[in-house]
């Protein structure tokens, strides 16, 4: 089995979902008393989401590739980052390191694309929602992708930062991303990309009119067969 560097801590309890998810699926793929190989980095979240706010893509890059190479340096062999946002810099931080980078909309993509959905809609972050970098793997592939309405996102955005990356689930924010699922898929949506690797601790396929993308589920997944010598 590979050892896997994961960089996280954005926030903890994704990354606390990660490890859940990627020990289930040794246990589950491998049986007995297995359990996954993983090497993770919780990086400070705060001074990247100053960062960020900040506009200061190169700043945010830093640090996670200070996290990169410390993982390397640890005796990784493969490394992922347990958010979508920070996705923005993935080019970056690839490139800082001499190892396979496991990118997670690149294994989304691949994913809606194995399902033959030419229309998703896409539910994140303010900043994902508002740069190409995550949708440029869909359009590559054909497939067009669609937005929460402009005067739903910053609500989306809200819960994401202040709720759901503390752990906090609240009953009102599931109903508010349940009408923003309804409301993509009334647009014709044949999907939906849950793009941020908290959401799927708010809301679940009964959730949604159509079928959803969890891309944590879909990144663990892709990280299982590169472990297991799948790819």
């Amino acid at each position: 089995m590979r050892l896997l560097g994961v960089l996280g801590g954005m926030g903890w309890s994704a990354t606390a979902e990660y490890y859940r998810r990627l020990n289930e699926g040794v246990d589950a793929r491998l049986g007995g008393l297995h359990s996954a190989r993983v090497l993770i980095n919780s990086v400070d979240f705060q001074p990247i989401d100053d960062a960020e706010n900040a506009g200061d893509w190169d700043a945010m890059a830093q640090i996670l590739i200070e996290g990169a190479r410390s993982l390397q340096a640890g005796g990784a062999e493969g490394i992922l980052v347990a958010a979508n946002t920070m996705h923005a810099v993935a080019d970056q931080i690839s490139a800082s390191v001499d190892l396979p980078f496991l990118h997670i909309a690149e294994a989304t993509a691949t994913a809606v694309q194995g399902a033959r959905q030419r229309k998703v809609g896409l539910i994140a972050t303010a900043t994902t929602m508002a740069h190409d970098f995550y949708t440029s793997p869909f359009q590559e592939r054909g497939i067009e992708v669609i937005l929460p309405r402009q005067e739903e996102r910053g609500e989306v955005d809200r819960v994401i930062y202040e709720e759901l990356v503390h752990g906090i689930i609240k009953d009102g924010s599931r109903k508010t991303f349940r009408q923003v699922l309804q409301g993509m898929a009334g647009r014709g949506a044949e999907g939906i990309v849950l793009a941020g690797t908290e959401i799927s601790l708010l809301v679940d396929e009964d959730d949604s009119p159509v079928p959803m993308h969890d891309t944590t589920e879909i990144h663990v997944e892709q990280a299982l067969d590169w472990m297991l010598g799948s790819h």
